[in-house]
């Protein structure tokens, strides 16, 4: 079957939700506008219990089928937007300066709030859809504060968990995911070498931290170049290198930060232990003290194979543009928390051919919406089928 007919119906109200949420963005756990819409509607569609405050703000809604069932099944849309510039020149652009929803969560969002209207409207199904509305994806780790903090996938008895993320570059309305991992985890790092200030005419005087982080940049390459088995993916990425601020001065300290990426959860603990064994072989060679600060960031995101092979089989009754061996991604999620605490799977949605998400003139396609939506209310239908 195609996008489900009564969803296409209120399409323009998914565009309407969609484009309010873009004009609107909120930051991380503060979204109590956006919550409130949220809820509002929930409460609107006649859910059976809409829940506030989760995670300071993040919504719960419950929604019970036409028939009893002992089945839970969670579909979540993050809601938070991103601290950068609006370039898209739509009319709906953001109307708070250094805010845009630049990564498609308030199309994340409208598309869950449609599955929950058509849901409501018909409760075609036998047991419970559980709508995790999540604040602070982009930054702090909402899912995990909601998963382990707030106890919400245990509170609600949620089995299996599911979530959409749009996807610049993948044809409009297409899905894409892969079994296992499709998502990296993350950890971001950053480097103080300590040596001492002088004159630069007079170098044997000082202790240049220049030379040492120049140094340190290219040994650090060598961790996934030399010590990663070549067929496991590792990125380590140096992205930021500060000293420095007149010609003619030495200084006392250069800072480098950057990011650890990959798959592996052995891999990624190896990466770090040698950055860190790196790091001080290094400042030891060239006389500096040195001081390691690692900023723990998101686990891999890998999907279950089972679950995602049906999903797969829910999007195909969508489209027929669905390419389930997609190649993972480096970029990172947090719904990868909700994964290892529950089986589910994880799917991209095609944007088309538009800038990446990130980027500031980017925006979701609100042609979009009612796939994402029709997806979202098969898989609760197919998930939990009613008897006949």
């Amino acid at each position: 079957m195609p996008v489900v007919n009564r969803i296409a119906a209120f399409a323009e109200d998914m565009t309407s939700w969609r484009r309010h949420l873009h004009r609107n963005p909120e930051l991380g756990f503060d979204l109590p506008q956006t919550a409130a819409f949220v809820a509002g509607l929930l409460r609107a569609f006649g859910a059976d219990e809409v829940h506030e405050g989760i995670a300071t703000s993040g919504v719960v809604a419950v929604i019970r089928g036409a028939q009893p069932g002992q089945g839970r099944i969670g579909l979540r849309a993050d809601m938070d937007a991103l601290p950068m510039p609006d370039e898209s020149g739509t009319p709906w652009a953001s109307a708070i300066p250094g805010r845009a929803h630049a990564c498609g969560h308030d199309g994340h969002t409208a598309m869950l709030l449609g599955a929950a209207k058509y849901l409501c409207e018909t409760r075609a199904f036998a047991g419970t859809a559980v709508l995790l509305f999540q604040p602070a994806e982009e930054m702090g780790g909402g899912a995990r504060v909601m998963v382990e903090e707030e106890g919400v996938l245990d509170r609600f008895g949620v089995e299996q968990v599911y979530a959409l993320h749009i996807a610049p570059g993948v044809p409009l309305g297409a899905f894409a995911t892969v079994p296992g991992p499709i998502m990296a985890a993350v950890d971001d790092f950053r480097i103080v070498l300590t040596g001492k200030g002088g004159h630069a005419a007079y170098p044997h005087e000082a202790r240049d931290p220049i030379p040492g982080a120049c140094a340190l940049v290219g040994a650090l390459q060598t961790i996934a170049s030399r010590e990663a088995d070549p067929m496991k993916q590792l990125v380590l990425t140096v992205t930021q290198i500060h000293a420095g601020s007149a010609y003619n001065v030495i200084p006392a300290e250069a800072v480098l930060t950057g990011t650890i990426r990959s798959y592996d959860e052995a891999l990624h603990k190896m990466a770090l232990r040698r950055l860190e064994e790196i790091v001080a072989g290094q400042a030891a060679a060239f006389g500096l003290q040195a001081a390691v600060e690692i900023l723990p960031g998101y686990p891999a995101t890998i999907n279950d194979p089972g679950r995602t092979a049906f999903a797969v089989d829910v999007a195909r009754e969508i489209t027929d543009e669905v390419n389930s061996a997609m190649t993972p991604e480096m970029g990172a999620e947090d719904f990868s928390y909700m994964l290892r605490a529950r089986p589910g799977a994880f799917l991209m949605l095609g944007n088309g051919d538009t800038p990446f998400c990130h980027h500031p003139a980017f925006d979701f396609d609100d042609r979009a919406l009612p796939v994402g939506a029709s997806f979202l209310a098969r898989l609760i239908e197919r998930a939990l089928p009613m008897e006949i």
